[in-house]
Protein backbone atom coordinates (compact mmCIF):
# COMPACT_ATOMS: atom_id res chain seq x y z
CA UNK A 1 0.00 0.00 0.00
CA UNK A 2 1.36 3.39 -0.99
CA UNK A 3 0.65 6.78 0.53
CA UNK A 4 -0.19 9.94 -1.37
CA UNK A 5 -0.02 13.44 0.09
CA UNK A 6 -2.23 16.06 -1.53
CA UNK A 7 -1.43 19.77 -1.25
CA UNK A 8 -3.92 22.32 -2.51
CA UNK A 9 -2.61 25.81 -3.10
CA UNK A 10 -6.07 27.15 -2.34
CA UNK A 11 -7.19 27.39 1.28
CA UNK A 12 -10.94 27.39 0.57
CA UNK A 13 -12.75 24.26 1.76
CA UNK A 14 -14.60 23.82 -1.54
CA UNK A 15 -11.75 24.99 -3.81
CA UNK A 16 -11.40 23.58 -7.31
CA UNK A 17 -7.75 22.70 -6.60
CA UNK A 18 -8.82 20.76 -3.51
CA UNK A 19 -11.34 18.86 -5.65
CA UNK A 20 -8.63 18.19 -8.23
CA UNK A 21 -6.18 16.67 -5.71
CA UNK A 22 -9.00 14.52 -4.32
CA UNK A 23 -9.76 13.27 -7.83
CA UNK A 24 -6.06 12.55 -8.28
CA UNK A 25 -6.07 10.58 -5.01
CA UNK A 26 -9.13 8.61 -6.12
CA UNK A 27 -7.33 7.65 -9.35
CA UNK A 28 -3.93 6.96 -7.75
CA UNK A 29 -5.05 3.44 -6.75
CA UNK A 30 -6.32 1.89 -3.54
CA UNK A 31 -3.86 3.72 -1.35
CA UNK A 32 -3.63 5.87 1.76
CA UNK A 33 -4.33 9.55 1.17
CA UNK A 34 -3.49 12.50 3.42
CA UNK A 35 -4.53 16.05 2.60
CA UNK A 36 -2.23 18.79 3.85
CA UNK A 37 -3.34 21.92 5.65
CA UNK A 38 -1.11 24.83 4.55
CA UNK A 39 -2.91 27.60 6.42
CA UNK A 40 0.30 28.75 8.12
CA UNK A 41 1.42 32.10 9.53
CA UNK A 42 3.58 34.08 7.14
CA UNK A 43 7.18 32.97 7.17
CA UNK A 44 9.26 35.24 9.38
CA UNK A 45 12.83 34.29 10.32
CA UNK A 46 12.58 36.35 13.52
CA UNK A 47 9.53 34.35 14.64
CA UNK A 48 11.31 31.13 13.71
CA UNK A 49 14.35 32.18 15.79
CA UNK A 50 12.13 32.98 18.79
CA UNK A 51 9.62 30.13 18.72
CA UNK A 52 10.87 27.63 16.16
CA UNK A 53 9.01 26.07 13.28
CA UNK A 54 5.23 26.02 13.95
CA UNK A 55 3.71 22.64 14.79
CA UNK A 56 1.48 22.78 11.68
CA UNK A 57 4.57 23.17 9.49
CA UNK A 58 6.30 20.30 11.29
CA UNK A 59 3.22 18.16 10.47
CA UNK A 60 3.56 19.03 6.79
CA UNK A 61 7.28 18.23 6.84
CA UNK A 62 6.47 14.89 8.46
CA UNK A 63 3.66 14.21 5.95
CA UNK A 64 5.99 14.92 3.01
CA UNK A 65 8.67 12.67 4.53
CA UNK A 66 6.24 9.77 5.08
CA UNK A 67 4.45 10.04 1.72
CA UNK A 68 5.48 7.80 -1.12
CA UNK A 69 4.35 10.52 -3.56
CA UNK A 70 2.92 14.04 -3.49
CA UNK A 71 0.39 15.78 -5.71
CA UNK A 72 0.25 19.59 -5.67
CA UNK A 73 -2.47 21.63 -7.33
CA UNK A 74 -2.30 25.40 -7.51
CA UNK A 75 -4.69 28.12 -8.55
CA UNK A 76 -3.33 30.97 -10.64
CA UNK A 77 -3.26 34.30 -8.88
CA UNK A 78 -1.75 37.16 -10.89
CA UNK A 79 0.11 34.75 -13.20
CA UNK A 80 1.65 32.72 -10.37
CA UNK A 81 0.89 30.20 -7.62
CA UNK A 82 -0.98 31.26 -4.52
CA UNK A 83 0.83 33.08 -1.75
CA UNK A 84 -0.32 30.36 0.68
CA UNK A 85 1.47 27.71 -1.36
CA UNK A 86 4.68 29.74 -1.72
CA UNK A 87 4.58 30.46 2.02
CA UNK A 88 4.23 26.74 2.78
CA UNK A 89 7.22 25.95 0.55
CA UNK A 90 9.24 28.67 2.31
CA UNK A 91 8.42 27.17 5.72
CA UNK A 92 9.25 23.62 4.59
CA UNK A 93 12.61 24.86 3.30
CA UNK A 94 13.53 25.52 6.95
CA UNK A 95 13.42 21.81 7.82
CA UNK A 96 16.67 20.30 9.05
CA UNK A 97 16.34 17.64 6.36
CA UNK A 98 14.96 18.04 2.84
CA UNK A 99 11.77 15.97 2.76
CA UNK A 100 11.28 16.71 -0.95
CA UNK A 101 14.58 15.28 -2.19
CA UNK A 102 13.94 12.43 -4.62
CA UNK A 103 10.20 12.44 -3.83
CA UNK A 104 7.90 11.74 -6.79
CA UNK A 105 5.71 14.83 -7.25
CA UNK A 106 2.88 15.53 -9.69
CA UNK A 107 2.03 19.19 -10.27
CA UNK A 108 -1.31 20.35 -11.64
CA UNK A 109 -3.51 23.41 -11.66
CA UNK A 110 -7.16 24.40 -11.74
CA UNK A 111 -8.26 27.89 -12.54
CA UNK A 112 -11.30 29.90 -13.57
CA UNK A 113 -9.33 31.22 -16.54
CA UNK A 114 -9.05 29.69 -19.97
CA UNK A 115 -5.36 28.77 -19.59
CA UNK A 116 -6.16 26.57 -16.59
CA UNK A 117 -3.35 27.90 -14.42
CA UNK A 118 -0.56 27.06 -16.86
CA UNK A 119 1.60 30.02 -15.81
CA UNK A 120 1.15 29.27 -12.11
CA UNK A 121 2.15 25.67 -12.69
CA UNK A 122 5.26 26.72 -14.58
CA UNK A 123 6.31 29.06 -11.77
CA UNK A 124 5.57 26.38 -9.16
CA UNK A 125 7.85 23.95 -10.98
CA UNK A 126 10.60 26.58 -10.72
CA UNK A 127 9.94 26.99 -6.99
CA UNK A 128 10.46 23.24 -6.54
CA UNK A 129 13.89 23.08 -8.24
CA UNK A 130 15.97 23.79 -5.08
CA UNK A 131 14.22 20.91 -3.28
CA UNK A 132 15.24 18.40 -5.99
CA UNK A 133 12.10 16.24 -6.11
CA UNK A 134 11.32 13.95 -9.03
CA UNK A 135 8.69 16.14 -10.70
CA UNK A 136 6.55 14.40 -13.28
CA UNK A 137 6.98 16.06 -16.66
CA UNK A 138 3.59 15.05 -17.92
CA UNK A 139 1.00 14.69 -18.95
CA UNK A 140 0.19 18.22 -17.88
CA UNK A 141 -3.11 19.02 -16.18
CA UNK A 142 -4.27 22.62 -16.67
CA UNK A 143 -7.94 22.52 -15.71
CA UNK A 144 -9.56 25.56 -17.37
CA UNK A 145 -12.96 26.97 -16.36
CA UNK A 146 -12.62 24.62 -13.40
CA UNK A 147 -15.95 25.43 -11.75
CA UNK A 148 -17.74 23.80 -14.70
CA UNK A 149 -15.62 20.64 -14.71
CA UNK A 150 -16.85 18.92 -11.51
CA UNK A 151 -20.19 17.32 -10.72
CA UNK A 152 -22.00 17.61 -7.36
CA UNK A 153 -19.93 14.75 -5.91
CA UNK A 154 -16.70 16.57 -6.81
CA UNK A 155 -15.75 14.24 -9.66
CA UNK A 156 -14.44 15.41 -13.01
CA UNK A 157 -17.04 15.23 -15.77
CA UNK A 158 -14.81 15.63 -18.85
CA UNK A 159 -13.44 12.33 -20.12
CA UNK A 160 -10.42 14.11 -21.60
CA UNK A 161 -9.42 15.60 -18.25
CA UNK A 162 -10.24 12.37 -16.44
CA UNK A 163 -8.15 10.23 -18.81
CA UNK A 164 -5.24 12.67 -18.64
CA UNK A 165 -5.37 12.76 -14.84
CA UNK A 166 -5.48 8.94 -14.75
CA UNK A 167 -2.40 8.80 -16.99
CA UNK A 168 -0.58 11.26 -14.71
CA UNK A 169 -1.47 9.21 -11.62
CA UNK A 170 -0.33 6.02 -13.36
CA UNK A 171 3.00 7.71 -14.16
CA UNK A 172 3.29 8.92 -10.55
CA UNK A 173 2.68 5.41 -9.24
CA UNK A 174 5.29 4.09 -11.67
CA UNK A 175 7.79 6.59 -10.20
CA UNK A 176 7.00 5.31 -6.71
CA UNK A 177 7.75 1.77 -7.83
CA UNK A 178 11.19 2.71 -9.25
Amino acid sequence: MYSLLGISGSLRVDAMNRKLIREAARLFAQNRYVEADINFPLFDADVEAQTGIPAAVERLIDDITKADAVVISTPEYNKGPSGALKNALDWVSRASNNPWRGKPVAVMSASAGRAGGERAQSVLRGFMVPFRPRIMQGPEIHLANAAKEFNEEGHLTSMIYLETLQELMDELLFEVLL
